[in-house]
């Protein structure tokens, strides 16, 4: 009774509905006024079941350990009472750069419960990037790790911090810093609850766009609960099951698939801490650990292919789902061919949950991102607002009338961009798509990339899609280049693998496999050659800065 209990947690926290085939048609969070992901889940689990496994970690130096729920409650009231103890307070914002490490889950939890804001955020930073983070978002205290040159670039930019920051370093002692490992040990694991209600700010996310500063995307306590759909209706986690999502937690795709729809379904999670990434590593720890649930971008995906899956016992694997670029029919084929799974596709932005998706017990459209979740109401919009046809292409906007478990607050600090965003009842999310007569949506790309040449609107993701295809290219990005005559035409930037060399005969051959992979007129007219992409520190291409060049 217990278990089944514990397994049905998440169903205290909404209300679904389903067609005759099964799959989630209707959705409705039930979110308590003082709803607390780390009071009302974790420690509820703890409370209840406190030996039921919560997390499996590794690193790639050997390291192994598991957390329950038990666990995972003492440790995150130690590291509220050492922040607590640090001058850390409700409200605050405090940054975290944590890797893959285990004290990021002590951490987050920590900082819900004391009802302060956690900034996640990635080691890759630089000083620039540290101090336009802290500046923007008057960070109070960092978490760091000592891994990398992160912490270096904190203290280098701390003089032009606008005030005092209390630091805390993790893996490492250094002068200046708190040394957060030793100091846990003599911390307090008694905690009482601290009122907050679930409408106070909880997460905020620079989100890198690919003009300008990062937006900072805030999110209030509700947003745990809209990823249930994430978790039990996407990525088919069970009770007991062992799900593995590749991403970062410095990423919002940490969350949404290493903490909050995995446990309140009742799912432990499995983290890779890597320094490097090497795929035959990540299908050995599947392998080895026995993964049943799995998400990753379809890089990885291709990668996994290239490096060859048969030397593997993937058989653990029930279920695999993939989001954040173009999935192209062979990886889709590829890996049905060795795991007899269906890549199922899915769609969010930072500034939301899980938005459009191939749900469980739907039938996938390689190449689709899906139809809508039933926890939002999704039109295809034109520029006036008004919803599109049938295959033709328009922006998604998600109905949000008031504030909506999921989606975001608002821009921190940016009431006009904000305005921007959200006005008339709708947030306008800036990706076009299309939609087919059965109702799945078809990515285009940002209403800004929309390349419109010769009276047709072409998106470049499409194109980026098809050339991903050939042999000969590693990276690529399509945007619209000045033509004396045409106005603009299709401008393909390439990154060949290695072994091809630049030459007109590789030109012509890519630009056919276009014409015949696509309708003729969306081929790259001009085709460059360059080292590298430029991109923003997510890893998102600067299309913008491909523009700018080419104008110059």
């Amino acid at each position: 009774m217990e278990q089944q209990r514990m397994d049905l947690l998440y169903q205290r926290f909404c209300q679904e509905e389903f067609d005759k085939n099964g799959v989630l048609c209707k959705f409705r969070p039930v979110v308590p006024e003082d709803f607390n992901f780390a009071y009302d889940c974790v420690d509820y689990i703890a409370r209840h079941q406190p030996d039921r496994r919560a997390m499996v970690w590794c690193d790639d130096l050997g390291h192994q350990r598991t957390f329950t729920f038990g666990d995972m409650s003492r440790y995150s009231n130690m590291t509220a009472n050492l922040l607590l103890q640090n001058g850390v307070k409700r409200g605050d914002m405090v940054m975290v750069i944590l890797k893959r490490h285990y004290q990021f889950w002590f951490t987050i939890l920590a900082l819900h419960k004391i009802g302060a804001v956690i900034i996640p955020a990635t080691n890759l930073l630089t000083k620039k990037d540290v101090v336009y983070r802290v500046n923007a978002a008057r960070v109070s205290a960092i978490v760091c790790t000592a891994d990398g040159e992160v912490s270096q670039a904190v203290e280098d930019g701390e003089p032009e911090f606008y005030g005092p920051v209390q630091k805390f370093l993790v893996h490492g002692g250094r002068e200046g810093w708190l040394d957060f490992d030793r100091e846990l040990e003599s911390c307090s694991p008694a905690l009482e609850r601290i009122p907050n209600k679930a409408s106070d700010p909880m997460l905020l996310y620079f989100s890198s766009g690919t003009t300008g500063y990062p937006k900072m995307v805030i999110h209030d306590h509700s947003y745990a609960i809209a990823h249930i759909v994430t978790a039990r209706h996407w990525h088919n986690v069970v009770p007991d099951g062992l799900h593995l999502t590749v991403a970062d937690t410095g990423w919002g795709k940490a969350v949404w698939g290493k903490l909050y729809g995995q446990w309140l379904c009742g799912a432990g999670v499995f983290v890779y801490d890597y320094t490097k990434f090497a795929p035959k590593d990540l299908l050995q720890k599947i392998q080895q650990y026995r993964i049943t649930t799995f998400c990753a971008p379809p890089t990885i995906y291709r990668f996994f292919i290239k490096e060859g899956m048969e030397g593997y016992d993937l058989s653990s694997l029930t279920y695999a789902t993939t989001a954040g670029e173009a999935l192209n029919p062979e990886v889709y084929n590829r890996f049905l061919d060795y795991t007899g799974l269906r890549l199922m596709e899915g769609f969010g932005q930072t500034e939301t949950v899980l938005s459009l998706a191939n749900l469980v017990n739907s039938t996938p459209k390689p190449g689709s991102m899906g139809k809508p979740s039933p926890l939002y109401q999704v039109e295809v919009v034109d520029s006036e607002g008004v919803p599109v046809s049938t295959g033709e292409v328009g922006e998604i906007v998600i109905r949000a009338d008031g504030p909506t478990p999921g989606l975001l607050m608002e821009y921190y600090q940016d009431p006009e961009r904000t305005k921007e965003a959200w006005h008339d009842g709708w947030y306008h999310t800036g990706d076009t798509v299309w939609q087919d007569e059965d109702g799945y949506f078809w990515y285009v790309g940002r209403t800004d990339d929309v390349i419109k040449a010769s009276g047709y609107r072409i998106g470049p993701f499409e194109i980026e899609s098809v050339l991903m295809e050939h042999p000969a290219v590693l990276e690529c990005a399509v945007t619209g280049a000045p033509d004396p005559i045409r106005g603009t035409v299709v401008k393909a930037t390439i990154v060949l693998m290695k072994g091809y060399q630049p030459t007109p005969e590789l030109t012509k051959e890519l630009q056919d496999y276009v014409k015949h992979q696509t309708a003729p007129y969306k081929y790259p007219r001009i085709v460059e050659y360059v080292e590298e992409l430029p991109k923003t520190i997510s890893g998102k291409i600067r299309r913008v800065a491909i523009r700018e060049k080419g104008k110059q």
